[in-house]
């Protein structure tokens, strides 16, 4: 059975994408907006937005911003704009799969509508879990980057618990960091302690930044206000890695002279190829799945 892929913008991540995708067998896969690329893909197409063969696409893979609001998608490689309307999705077969990193009200409305599967990978567990190793190993290239001590027996809060939270606080704690981690749910709380770390309950935050030289966000909501931020010593460093806007007030952290840093996609900017290897294998393993169907 013959496939074909449509791979369209995309970051430094999809450069280790694409080369992955070309191992599956009897695939053509056609990238739109990479024209810019100084090095090209042998043995693939590239061509114009306009010019896709939307009736003959198995699978399209949009970049990990997906759209914005009005379909309008992002191409590091091109300087040629790409906005797919509501009516470009209706023009597919049911059966292509659209595969994007995050979605959004326009992009899950789109495709809903057009009767596409959506496939945000960045939602799956599996994704998550795997990008959280190059999370962790950024937000530490950012810890010693930006302070003047080590990370070894400095003291480290984290907030949040989750897929990142969880890795975070481990990489620190094996680097010899005296980590606390912030949680709302009793269950986490429990594993954190389990784990040997210290847990604080999130509502209690404030009462702890005092004693911390590190503050490292995962949750994407405002649980680093400023209560916790007025607590803060003034060499302390605030690293948010959850998604724009974040969870911390920037504002009054600037106002007290507090150290804060929006971190946006570490897995692209710290390990390109390992981040776009962990995307293409979820894709394959989709596609695959499809044709021994």
């Amino acid at each position: 059975m013959n496939q074909s892929i449509a791979v369209i913008g995309g970051d430094g991540r999809y450069l280790e994408l694409i080369r992955q995708l070309q191992s599956l067998p009897n695939t053509r896969i056609t990238l739109v907006g990479f024209d810019k690329l100084e090095q090209g893909f042998t043995g693939l197409t590239q061509t114009d937005f306009d010019d896709l063969e939307l009736e003959q696409l198995d699978a399209v893979v949009l970049p990990i911003t997906g759209t914005d609001g009005e379909g309008n998608v992002e191409t590091v490689f091109s300087d040629q704009p790409i906005q797919i309307s509501k009516k470009w999705f209706q023009h597919l077969p049911k059966s292509t799969l659209v595969f994007t990193g995050n979605t959004n009200d326009y992009l899950t409305s789109a495709t809903a509508e057009a009767n596409i599967p959506l496939i945000p990978l960045l939602n799956r567990d599996d994704v998550a879990i795997y990008n959280s190793i190059p999370t962790a190993e950024g937000t530490i290239m950012m810890a010693i980057e930006h302070t003047d001590y080590t990370i070894h027996a400095s003291r480290v809060i984290v907030t949040g618990f989750g897929r990142v939270g969880n890795t975070v606080a481990n990489k620190f704690s094996a680097l010899g960091a005296k980590v606390s981690v912030s949680a709302s749910s009793i269950g986490d709380l429990a594993r954190i302690t389990e784990m040997g770390l210290t847990a604080i309950p999130l509502s209690k935050l404030a009462k702890y930044t005092d004693q911390c030289d590190l503050l490292i966000n995962t949750i994407p909501s405002p649980v680093i206000n400023r209560e916790a931020i007025q607590a803060l010593q003034s060499h302390a460093l605030i690293i948010d890695l959850a998604s724009i806007p974040g969870g911390t007030d920037f504002d009054y952290a600037q106002q007290r002279g507090i150290q804060a840093i929006l971190a946006k996609s570490l897995p692209g900017i710290v390990a390109p190829k390992t981040a776009g290897k962990i995307l293409a294998d979820v894709i394959k393993q989709f596609l695959n799945e499809r044709v021994g169907d």
